[in-house]
């Protein structure tokens, strides 16, 4: 049985401060309507604004094929260059002016053709055609990702970071993820979903993905369309999941599997219900109190070889259950990756960014969690000597609600908002699981050990210090469970990720620092509770919303 936390500062997993800025200035508002637009504010030359994928190859006709090769990361322009058999006529797919072709036909191989950006209006992807005007005809794309120059909607800034920022930060390789689903985990209905979705995805140049076009799915528990009461606290829970899975993973499909309530039993349920549908992934923003019995139930719902399930360790800092608050599951499961949340920031260094331990307990925005389990044995693929049971954490991504990202839910908040916690962080690594497209091998949580030379070791901070239940250490000989070091800790695991394993990269670590700070809110806001604290017996999302100064 689960029992309520004995602390007066309940946030578990999502961590949500909504608020927009009129450009470089905080205001608070609820969204508004039209498309997204960047501001009038030019953005210096030397920020990284442009990525550039090529998505795919031609044969005009044998032997001969139109060899293109793109220049990316290119603030001046993207430069096509290759070999034409023939007279290449060129078109551009992009409708807002913002880009421009310097010749509409390609006649000799010597040629340059290059698509410039001028700086304004929205540049979320253009597409440029080749098509042979000879007797061989077929086409050329290259696609050019979504800017990351700040981005308003109606006359405000969108705040909080964007897909393309976490994509540079954590070195992501977005053109994978094709024939993977992620199914997110959630409690009650978001009769929003689907629409929210599209417009976080559209706002920010990704690919659609809905019901019409088979990449979404909206599922009750049982895998009806019978949907669940709605709930506003887990709404917003929900668009978080979706936006952040999106962000990570476009080609990805998605499933929403909606349970009744927040009880463990209906929770439980949603989760085979996603293993049933084909999940590949699966994502769970939530967390509970350990209890006697869960072992029993990581064998029941947690156990899925080839299916690997992220678990958020919750924000309310490190657990040990000594008069202090219980452990949290399904994060203490050793058929899980727990996952916990770092502060991200942007920094003048070769990766373009900075992490520490999430620890926000002295603006009141809560911590990432991190504990010694009461119940679960220590598996083999776990060293640490401190804890002589599981340790979770075993990897990390941002969470902090001060360093959150951008979400856009009409149910909960009524348009965008920035968005924190270690619900934040789960479903970007579930991202991550489906871009290294390898879960069919995954059958716990031992992967990021077996890869540390992926990872982004977090070697400052803590997650105890300030903490608002009162002074709060760990035990002797397990200080690595609550603060940060070399190596493995708890509250960050074996660190962030840093590609996807074996993967590289096209976008490379480029410092965003304009860009980024445009989009960033002061730290310090008021705070205030989405949802209550959990009965005995269910789990929570205990958002916290930071409220923005008008």
């Amino acid at each position: 049985m689960f029992h309520p936390r004995a602390r007066t500062f309940g946030v578990r997993s999502a961590t949500i401060a909504m608020l927009l800025a009129v450009p470089f200035a905080i205001s608070a508002c609820t969204g508004g309507s039209g498309s997204a637009t960047t501001p009038t504010v030019p953005m210096p030359k030397n920020i990284v604004s442009i990525m550039v994928r090529v998505t795919g190859t031609i044969t005009l006709g044998t032997p001969t094929s139109l060899n293109v090769t793109v220049s990316p990361l290119n603030v001046s322009g993207v430069t096509l260059t290759g070999t034409y058999p023939e007279a290449i006529a060129l078109a551009d797919s992009d409708t807002t002016g913002s880009t421009t072709l310097s010749t509409a036909t390609l006649t000799n191989s010597s040629q340059t053709v290059t698509l410039a950006y001028n700086g304004s209006g929205a540049f979320k992807g253009a597409t440029i055609t080749a098509t042979a005007t000879g007797a061989t005809p077929g086409t050329f794309n290259v696609t050019t990702g979504a800017s990351c120059s700040p981005i308003t909607y109606g006359a405000n800034v969108i705040q909080g970071y964007y897909p393309c920022m976490l994509q540079n930060a954590y070195n992501l390789d977005i053109t994978a993820g094709t024939g993977q689903t992620i199914a997110v985990v959630d409690a009650y209905d978001d009769p929003n979903a689907e629409a929210d979705l599209g417009v976080y995805r559209t706002t920010f140049g990704l690919s659609a993905c809905t019901t019409a076009n088979g990449c979404f799915k909206k599922v009750a528990q049982n895998g009806s369309t019978t949907y669940p009461t709605a709930d506003t606290g887990w709404a917003g829970e929900e668009s978080l999941d979706l936006d952040m899975v999106s962000a990570v993973c476009p080609n990805c499909h998605i499933i929403l599997v909606e349970a009744n309530s927040s009880g463990n039993t209906d929770l439980y349920t949603a989760e085979n219900e996603a293993v049933t549908l084909g999940a590949t992934e699966i994502s769970n923003s939530w967390s509970g109190d350990e209890y006697a019995g869960e072992t029993t139930d990581d064998t029941n719902y947690f156990n899925h070889p080839g299916v690997p399930i992220t678990a958020a360790s919750g924000d309310n800092g490190y657990s040990n259950n000594e008069g202090h608050a219980a452990p949290q599951y399904p994060a203490a499961s050793p058929y899980v990756t727990a996952v916990g949340g770092t502060s991200l920031n942007p920094a003048a260094n070769t990766r373009g960014w900075t992490e520490t331990v999430w620890n926000e307990f002295a603006v009141g925005a809560g911590a990432t969690g991190s504990g010694c389990s009461i119940y679960e044995a220590k598996p083999a693929w776990q060293h640490d000597t401190g804890c002589t049971t599981r340790v979770y954490n075993d990897v990390a991504a941002n969470g902090d609600p001060q360093t959150g990202v951008a979400v856009y839910d009409t149910y909960n908040s009524g348009g965008w908002g920035e968005v924190g916690g270690t619900s934040e962080a789960t479903p970007i690594v579930a991202g991550m699981y489906a871009l290294a497209g390898n879960g069919a091998t995954i059958d716990n949580g031992s992967y990021p050990y077996l890869n540390p030379g992926h990872l982004n070791d977090v070697t400052s901070g803590d997650n105890v210090t300030g903490d608002p239940s009162g002074p709060v250490s760990c035990p002797v000989g397990q200080a690595y469970v609550c603060t940060a070091g070399v190596g493995y800790d708890g509250p960050t695991g074996m660190g962030t990720p840093d590609g996807t394993g074996g993967m590289k990269s096209l976008l490379a670590h480029r410092p965003m620092l304009a860009a980024v700070r445009a989009v960033m809110t002061p730290k310090g806001l008021p705070q205030r509770r989405l949802c209550p604290l959990p009965a005995p017996g269910h789990m929570a999302c205990d958002a916290i919303v930071v409220v923005g100064a008008h």
